[in-house]
């Protein structure tokens, strides 16, 4: 194992677990990051020795690092995923170059299920530069998610319509923005207790020229009837077609379908998990009681509990709105099975 790369995976962990990184979007770039950094410090003889070796890493990883994190995941897949493909595109070419080797190549592919293509001798150095392209490629693609999102705004947003968020989304704040300025339109921004990142989302859609109004998250439902579409963010798409978002989100979805109201959700690709939600308690987290009941608080016989997300099923979002265009949540399979290799869904 190389000592530069046991260094850097080691900062990765240590950053991760302070909290120093947060957020998908930065996790996502951060892991990005590593990934190319692993691969291009990597001695390996074939693409299959180079998948072994990430896959020892994103264990640790997966070990290490907070287990709702599913950037990490997702994007040490997609990695897995390009590496896979550019090998494929390597052995196809080395078929047409060689003549003879051609049909014994071409052999090893014509299995869908069959991975021996990932041990015929290629130049890997030559491999390892096409696949370090790939991963630059997803990292631009990443970077410039918010404008491939935002650029969608006004197909879905229309004047005078009255749009509710929920706490504060990076990706549906730039959407907002960008709607607003082609159409004059309402925000209703829930405060999203008890972290009330709604207050400071409000203020940036204000400042924005956004017309805003801010609500408790117990006036939701009360609201609701007056509300053409709910857009919010989420953390996870999962392999079914549901969330994991912020808490609180699955109320406001409820009301939203009570009131056939749309509730169309906005995130980029990296955020899809062929995850499914077999243990719902898991997938929502706890966070510390703190910030609900304050330490100088003594009340020792009271059981407080803070989640972190909340689980949406599918049938309660309308539209998932990507870096790709828009789709529904039937559409997510698709969508995994383009992204992702079904020989990387586990480690």
């Amino acid at each position: 194992m190389s000592k530069r790369v046991e260094a850097r995976v080691q900062e990765f962990i240590q950053k991760m677990n302070r909290r120093q990184v947060v957020g998908s979007f930065n996790v996502a770039r951060a892991t990005a990051d590593l990934m190319r950094f692993i691969i291009s410090n990597s001695k390996v003889a074939n693409a299959q020795e180079l998948i072994d070796k990430i896959k020892a890493y994103v264990r640790r990883l997966q070990q290490s690092c907070q287990p709702n994190e599913f950037a990490v995941m997702n994007i040490s897949r997609r990695i897995m995923a390009i590496i896979r493909e550019e090998t494929k595109k390597k052995v196809y070419s080395t078929r047409e170059t060689e003549g003879p080797q051609g049909p014994a190549l071409y052999k090893l592919l014509e299995s869908e299920d069959s991975s021996s293509y990932l041990t015929v001798p290629v130049d890997i150095h030559s491999l390892k530069g096409e696949i370090m392209a790939s991963i630059t490629e997803l990292i631009d693609e990443i970077s410039g998610l918010y404008n491939s999102i935002s650029s969608q705004a006004t197909e879905h947003i229309h004047a005078n319509e009255i749009v509710m968020v929920y706490g504060k989304s990076t990706t549906v704040k730039s959407f907002l923005v960008a709607a607003a300025a082609r159409r004059k339109f309402e925000v209703v921004v829930a405060e999203a207790a008890p972290w009330y990142t709604g207050q400071e989302m409000a203020v940036e859609l204000a400042r924005a020229g956004v017309s805003t109004t801010l609500i408790s998250d117990s006036a939701v439902f009360a609201m609701m009837a007056r509300v053409n579409k709910v857009i919010v963010g989420t953390h996870a798409v999962l392999a079914n077609g549901g969330l994991v978002a912020q808490a609180g989100l699955h109320a406001m979805a409820i009301a939203a379908q009570a009131n056939s109201v749309p509730f169309v959700v906005c995130t980029g690709l990296y955020k899809l998990s062929p995850v499914y939600p077999n243990n719902r308690d898991a997938l929502c987290g706890l966070e510390s009681p703190a910030s609900i009941v304050p330490p100088s608080l003594n009340c020792p016989n009271v059981d407080v509990f803070n989640p972190t997300f909340d689980y949406i099923p599918p049938e309660l979002v309308s539209l998932f709105i990507t870096n790709a265009g828009g789709h529904n949540p039937s559409y997510i399979y698709r969508l995994l099975a383009e992204y992702y290799s079904q020989e990387d869904e586990s480690y």
